[in-house]
């Protein structure tokens, strides 16, 4: 059969548009689809059989949607074309949204990081030192001194060694020795009562804040001692406690480093004895690798 090629154009009711541009006036009135099938059978040859004669192209008017504001059949298109067009730029723009939220959030923890790292390290301006409570210290705390001794943070220092460079494991290991010794053994601190445990005997006081005071070290970098003050006297308890633990604003300790004394001022020249407290729920290997995180 032999068959005769016919060229068509689609008349738009704003053909000024079409169909290079969308029509702005009814372009949320076309379902995306249909007009999309529509524009790329724009300037396509259609074969008709010579019985059919020539096609009314009347119909994909109808498909397209672009009615007349006159015809209740195009109302209801419209109102369903513009749903998922509008629903679809609901979700283009919710996910614009979520991109933007979960990049700014990125950026927000790598800079809140990168201040909290220097912040660790002793660099921060007095503007940014607050008080704290106690409360930052309540919990049941170990002593990290009976994991030197029998060897558990010998990777520990193995490892400062090995990144850290300037003393050999054996070196490291002596220098943590003379700063972890103490022979309390264990410290347990609930709201305002702290509680030390010492040679198997417990002793127990109220301490009260006394503000804090911030240090600089040899080395150039800063450190903070928060001082609680025994409320009232009693038998086998310092009169003083300072608490050191990297931070220098209210957040619940990992670990911390204390002194104790009756001597408020003396306590702030001692820098080479600082016992060392990790929670007692930890492991000589938990308390290992998290000294190696940091």
């Amino acid at each position: 059969m032999n068959k005769v090629s016919y060229s068509f154009k689609i008349v738009h009711p704003h053909e000024e548009h079409f169909p290079f541009d969308v029509c702005k006036r009814c372009m949320y009135n076309i379902n995306r689809n249909v007009f999309d099938l529509i524009k790329r059978s724009v300037g396509m040859n259609i074969l008709f059989s010579k019985r059919l004669g020539i096609l009314t192209i009347g119909s994909l008017l109808v498909l397209a949607g672009c009615q007349t504001s006159g015809s209740s059949a195009g109302e209801s298109n419209q109102t369903t074309s513009s749903s998922a067009v509008e629903e679809d730029s609901s979700k283009t723009q919710e996910q614009t949204s979520d991109s933007h939220t979960q990049e700014h959030s990125h950026d927000h923890s790598h800079a809140h990081d990168e201040e909290t790292e220097k912040i660790y390290e002793g660099y921060f301006k007095n503007s940014q030192v607050k008080d704290r409570l106690l409360s930052d210290w309540e919990g049941d705390w170990q002593s990290v001194y009976p994991y030197l001794q029998d060897g558990t943070l010998d990777e520990v220092f193995s490892y400062k060694s090995e990144h850290e460079g300037g003393k050999t494991a054996e070196e490291y290991k002596e220098y943590y020795k003379k700063g972890y010794q103490t022979d309390v053994d264990r410290i347990v601190i609930q709201k305002d009562t702290v509680t030390f445990f010492k040679n198997g005997k417990e002793y127990s006081g109220k301490y009260t804040y006394d503000g804090y005071e911030i240090l600089t070290y040899d080395a150039g970098n800063r450190g903070v001692r928060y001082i609680f003050k025994l409320a009232k006297k009693a038998e086998g308890l310092p009169q003083y406690i300072q608490f050191s633990d990297h931070s220098i604003y209210p957040t619940k300790a990992s670990h911390y480093h204390l002194y104790w004394g009756d001597d408020r001022e003396a306590l702030l020249d001692e820098v080479k004895n600082w016992p060392t407290y990790y929670l007692s729920k930890m492991d000589g290997h938990d308390i290992a690798h998290e000294m190696m995180a940091h």
